[in-house]
């Protein structure tokens, strides 16, 4: 019987220690993910909401993870549907992002999706990834894939979300609550102005929650600004972090490549 990749999310947070995560939105050869892992990255990051990646896709690099060590995560589109949720689980991801949560009841409907009962609804099926299809007793499933097979993430990013952020903190089941930046500085009226007081103090509502709940607090969208990262770190208790996306890993070091041989260029 094959035993559960242990989550590095669980990990590293349950240690106090920073989860660093790796963002997929382009890149559909597995190879991707060995790069990341050889990179030192605790997490992948694989984005079906704003990509054309499809749920084969996303099992491929998911398994990928699995077999690298590297714990696999998949945000999905908004209101995608339970059966779509329940698909990319059964390829393998060892948690779900939810974007654009609001209220408590969009909360309990992702714990419900994404955990077997007693907890949740998700729906049975033999021989997962997750497990190195390999027969597993019915029971063990449960357990194992409840207590560290599948995180539940929601993404903190409207006006609403931050009004209900207590009640969503404190639902029994969620895992960690993703502060969506680019989106949320739109819906405060202060697009992309990461240090605006605005922007500053909604972050400061969703730490005050995250701990009063003991709940682990993530960010996604602020790339290259190892100042107001450090800040979310030290002062917002910020524990997870998607440290960016393959394309813009790709955009960075390409235009970095062509400035250096522009400069080799003879005058």
């Amino acid at each position: 019987m094959a035993a559960v990749m242990a989550n590095a999310f669980l990990k590293q947070t349950g240690a106090g220690r920073l989860c660093k995560a790796f963002g997929i939105r382009l890149v559909t050869n597995p190879q991707i993910v060995q790069l990341a892992r050889n990179a030192g990255f605790d997490c992948l990051f694989i984005d079906l909401e704003h990509s054309t990646l499809s749920i084969d896709d996303s099992s491929r690099l998911c398994i990928a993870g699995l077999n690298n060590g590297i714990t696999p995560f998949v945000r999905v589109p908004h209101q995608c549907g339970n059966g779509f949720v329940q698909r990319v689980q059964d390829g393998g991801a060892m948690g779900i992002i939810f974007p654009h949560i609001h209220d408590k009841g969009d909360a309990q409907a992702a714990v419900s999706i994404t955990k077997y009962p007693p907890q949740g609804k998700r729906s049975m099926t033999g021989q997962l990834p997750l497990f190195s299809l390999q027969q597993t007793p019915i029971p063990v499933v449960v357990e194992k894939t409840n207590s560290v097979g599948s995180t539940v993430i929601l993404m903190i990013e409207t006006v609403e979300s931050i009004k209900n952020i207590d009640e969503i903190a404190g639902t029994e089941g969620v895992d960690l609550l993703l502060i969506g930046a680019n989106d949320l500085s739109i819906e405060l009226g202060v697009p992309g102005q990461f240090d605006s007081q605005v922007f500053r103090g909604a972050l400061e509502t969703v730490s005050s929650a995250c701990k009063r709940h003991n709940k682990v607090m993530g960010l996604a969208g602020i790339y290259d600004n190892s100042v107001f990262q450090q800040w979310a770190v030290d002062v917002l208790g910020v524990r997870f972090i998607l440290g960016q996306q393959d394309s813009g890993i790709l955009a960075r070091h390409a235009k970095g490549c062509l400035e250096t041989l522009q400069a080799l260029d003879p005058k």
